[in-house]
């Protein structure tokens, strides 16, 4: 009871602000169904409804339909940005270090309290289909069919009741219709339901479907400014592994070939997506592609124009990639019109953490920067969320479990969880002002692919403070009303040396809150690092032969 009291305390401190002696009154529904949509490393500069420049020229009409029918989120976040931990959160509510899924390659514990078991002991029929990525087999769920693993594009293997099947076509497309089967033909017209539909679009090695492999190959799009980043002060930055022109897999990633007139890939170290496509599949694959690479070849670009290709040949599969999912997404959101559904579905789209696309020359996730810490977040209910509503209080992944179980009357249930449900911001019954002003961040995945330091953090509405650790010691702090690129780390300027003491003890009152120990900071031995290091090296080199 004390610690409770303690947390309660610690939470009012955090969370003071202004309170709206009028707030609206709640408005009431029947219990809701709720489909539950995300995609995997979906950046939110690439969905138009957010008004970047790179989604502008890449149009997603369908995902903006949730804008327009419902809520947009400026300010959602993750709290571990990878994929299997990202959806452990999801799932119980609760941090890495409390649901013990740190790190890809952990073993989530499916008999932990969750989500869709709570759910489901409440009366909602549970379903999931796509992307699990969690080890085992999903528990809570009435019926679910999953991808193996990561998933391939093309022909993946997915596992149905325990036995594993490899079914012809396109990933995107195969989980979109398992969706709309269900709905259609599965589901029960008298109780409510929840729905996970989960792709593993557009995660890296960004393969479009066939009908997309050519949809922006005239289309010119902006590089970031910090494409050729300077890192100063910035040793984590420095040391990572995630940049696009120097640490893709020419073949695997940007899908070039050894020379002109010739399909065979060049660098790709890893063939099984490629190897798997049938002969017609492959067959359309390279007529598509083969002029595009051929003009590459005639180029014969070096240096900075090289660089620059790159960063354009990733941004055109990504977006090309995510053409499916748009698609998918208008498919459900048509169903659940013409079948009256939508008036009374919580419909969800998010993505499983943020992504870079060419900011500071990166590819990828991890780190605490904006884009990969941010993620995009677009709701619709009808008669409860008013249409083209914007939120700016910042939300994270944490807050899902609670905020659905909210929903569906059942907010008892989430008492043990550590987030905290925002339906008041989507029915206006809460002012952004009463919401969370500083959110919590850590990142274990080290040593790992594209070595980004182990690190954890927080933001404020202005201020964000970082420490990188494990085999560095280095603090940020940025300034992101005056410096929203986060390029300039303030931590050792002297004008800030208020700001730093202040967030100092918000993040040892933000850990003490979330229970954080020191065994969360435990270091890598050295030569496990030096493992890792000389690995990723010979996969680079690989290629160089």
């Amino acid at each position: 009871m004390i610690n409770k009291a303690l947390t309660i305390l610690f939470l009012g401190l955090i969370t003071l602000g202004c309170r709206d002696k009028s707030p609206k009154p709640i408005k009431q529904t029947a219990t809701p169904n709720i489909i539950f949509i995300m995609s995997d490393d979906h950046a939110s500069q690439a969905i138009s409804a957010y008004g970047h420049p790179i989604g502008k020229l890449a149009p997603t009409p369908n995902i903006d339909r949730l804008a327009a029918n419902g809520a947009l989120f400026n300010h959602s976040f993750v709290t571990n940005s990878i994929c299997g931990p990202s959806r452990a959160v999801i799932l119980t509510g609760k941090y890495s270090h409390i649901n013990g899924f740190r790190q890809n390659g952990d073993h989530f514990d499916g008999n932990q309290p969750t989500l869709p078991k709570m759910l489901n002991a409440s009366g909602y029929q549970t379903a999931i289909v796509g992307k699990w990525h969690l080890h085992g087999h999903p528990q809570g769920f009435d019926h679910w069919k999953i991808i193996v693993d990561q998933g391939n594009y093309y022909n993946p293997d997915f596992i149905v009741n325990g036995d594993t099947t490899r079914i012809e076509g396109y990933a995107t497309d195969i989980i979109t219709n398992d969706a709309l089967d269900w709905l259609q033909h599965k589901r029960k017209d008298s109780i409510p339901f929840f729905l996970m539909v989960q792709h593993k679009a557009p995660h890296r090695n960004w393969m479009p479907a066939l009908r997309h492999t050519n949809k922006y190959d005239s289309v010119q799009f902006p590089l970031p400014e910090t494409y050729f980043p300077t890192f100063i002060n910035q040793q984590a930055a420095q040391e990572q592994l995630q940049t696009i022109y120097k640490d893709m897999y020419e073949g695997h990633d940007l899908k070039m070939t050894k020379a002109y007139g010739s399909t065979e890939l060049a660098h790709n170290p890893w063939t099984t997506d490629f190897e798997r496509m049938t002969l017609e599949q492959r067959k359309q694959w390279d007529e598509n592609y083969l002029p595009k690479n051929n003009a590459f070849h005639k180029a014969n670009l070096t240096g900075n124009e090289l660089a620059a290709w790159k960063g354009q040949r990733y941004l055109q599969d990504y977006l090309a990639t995510i053409k499916a999912v748009d698609e998918g997404i208008g498919s459900i959101l048509d169903y659940l019109e013409e079948s009256g559904l939508d008036e009374n579905t919580l419909v969800v789209y998010t993505s499983d953490q943020g992504f870079y696309l060419g900011e500071k020359g990166w590819f990828d996730k991890r780190f605490m920067y904006e884009e990969s810490f941010g993620t995009p977040l677009l709701m619709q209910l009808p008669g409860i969320i008013e249409p083209g509503t914007k939120i700016n209080a910042m939300v994270q992944n944490l807050d899902f479990a609670q905020t659905f179980l909210d929903f569906a009357n059942l907010s008892e249930l989430g008492q043990d969880m550590q987030g905290e449900s925002f339906k008041g911001l989507l029915d206006g019954s809460m002012n952004e002002s009463d919401f969370r002003d500083v959110v919590y961040y850590h990142y274990y995945d080290y040593p790992a692919f594209h070595m980004v330091k182990k690190h954890y953090g927080i933001r404020t509405k202005r201020y964000k403070l970082m420490h990188f650790y494990d085999d560095i010691d280095t603090w940020e702090l940025y300034d992101l009303e005056k410096d929203s690129l986060e390029l300039y780390n303030a931590y050792s300027d002297a004008a800030y040396t208020e700001i730093v003491t202040t967030m100092h003890k918000k993040l040892d009152s933000m850990q003490a809150v979330y229970q954080v120990t020191d065994i969360e900071f435990q270091k890598a031995p050295k030569e496990k690092v030096d493992a890792a290091y000389q690995l990723f090296k010979r996969l680079r080199d690989s290629g160089n032969r």
